[in-house]
């Protein structure tokens, strides 16, 4: 029988949910769609799309929904489709810039 030790392995930021803070914090709201191209150009940008984009476009939407969930970011039903706005809880998952001394 073999021992199996647990490492713990520190994650590194959500890049994803960084970058949805971002748009979402703008002045308009969104359909998923331009809201997930948008956070994907902003992810290129960064050398930060690891994976296929259709991969990242499912984890893009599970983040989007728990922020829905948690009742950081409103979700509209009209006609045309749903749209998302970020409401001002949001911006407590952006990183702060460190302080100037």
């Amino acid at each position: 029988m073999s021992k199996s030790f647990g490492t713990y392995i520190r994650p590194g930021p959500d890049l994803i949910t960084e970058e949805l803070a971002k748009v979402l914090l703008g002045s308009s709201s969104f359909e998923f769609k331009p809201l997930f191209d948008m956070v994907h150009s902003n992810l290129l940008v960064r050398k930060s799309s690891k994976g296929s984009e259709e991969m990242l476009r499912l984890r893009t939407y599970e983040k989007l929904q728990y922020l829905v969930q948690q009742g950081m970011v409103k979700k509209t039903i009209t006609k045309a489709g749903k749209r998302y706005r970020g409401l001002t809880t949001l911006a407590s998952l952006l990183p702060t810039a460190p302080a100037k001394i």
